[in-house]
Parts: structure tokens; sequence; C-alpha cells
């Protein structure tokens, strides 16, 4: 659950479901009853319909906590800080040595946490783009890149196009993706 109208549905598949939802955050959903089995595979049933995946063991529980504190620090942070030291930020919140973390990550995901973090980057930089209210210089300083240079070299390398030919295409519903698939 990456925003507020995806813990709204699953907070109202939650209630269909007939449980007593207490607390529906990023990533976690807090009901008070004990599940048995069935209600459990009805509950995972019931997400699936809405895009959800009802995650059940430890592993998932922390790739999506690791992805949730990206998000939140790329998409929801005013400016990102240039020196953010990734792994140093994800070990202190998740209280879990960064070794394990990413051997964790790259294993569920099948990519790394750079390329899982510079993923969420471009896919910033094009919302910014598309809603033109900064400039590539002013996107580049939001999202903690050295140099507009780096920002495009990079933005080209993940999307096949510049920054600039982004912009001036503007087709967001072929080049945007959902937050939760990428």
């Amino acid at each position: 659950m990456v925003c507020d109208r995806c813990k709204m549905v699953v907070a109202q598949e939650l209630e269909t479901q007939g449980l007593q939802v207490t607390g529906v955050e990023l990533g976690i959903a807090r009901i008070q009853e004990n599940l048995d089995k069935l209600q459990m595979e009805a509950l995972a049933a019931g997400l699936s319909k809405h895009g959800f995946e009802l995650l059940d063991n430890a592993r998932s529980k922390i790739v999506e906590q690791i992805k949730n504190i990206i998000i939140q620090h790329v998409h929801h942070t005013e400016y990102l800080d240039m020196e953010v030291n990734w792994s140093a930020l994800l070990s202190e919140e998740l209280h879990q040595d960064y070794k394990q973390l990413s051997s964790l990550f790259s294993a569920v995901e099948g990519i790394t946490l750079e390329q899982y973090i510079i993923r969420q980057k471009i896919e910033r930089v094009k919302e910014l783009l598309f809603y033109d209210e900064l400039n590539l210089s002013e996107i580049s300083y939001k999202l903690g890149y050295s140099s507009v240079a780096h920002l495009s070299a990079q933005f080209k390398k993940v999307t096949g196009q510049t920054p600039s030919q982004f912009k001036a295409t503007r087709s967001a519903s072929n080049s945007r993706r959902s937050l939760d698939i990428i």
C-alpha cells in the first residue's frame, strides 16, 4: 500500500470480510480478530481482487518494510539529501544488518536495493516533470542528485529517453508506472 487510496481500499476489504479494523498504514493492516486458515484464505482472495497481496511470512514483511521506507523518503520528503546513506538509514529503521537486508531484498525481488532506489527516484522525476512545476535543475536538487547531468544520465539509462524527451511527449499513461509494480 503506497497511497491513501490504497489504504482506503484495504480497509474497505477488511470491513467487507467482517473484520474490525484498528488501523491501516503503509504495508500494515491491524485488525482485532485472530484469523483461522479459511479466513486468511478468504482475505487473501479479497485483497488479490484489488491487486494486493497478503504477506504472511517474515521475509516478505521485511521486504515490504524496506520498500515503504524507500518510498516514504523518495516520494514523501520535500528534499532528499544528496548524502543520504541508505544502508545506515535502513539498518537503523529496521534494526538489522544492511548486508542481510540487501541480500534478502535481492533474493525476494530479483533486483538490488540500489536498483530499486534508482527506479523509485526516476518515477519521482517523471511525476515532477509531468506536473511541470519545477525545472530539471530544481528536480535534481530536490531528489539529491549531484548534478543535472547525473540525473539525466540515470533517467536515460532507466527509461531510454532523456528527461527533455519525456517532458516533450508527456505520455504519462505509457511512461509512468504504479509504485507498487516497480
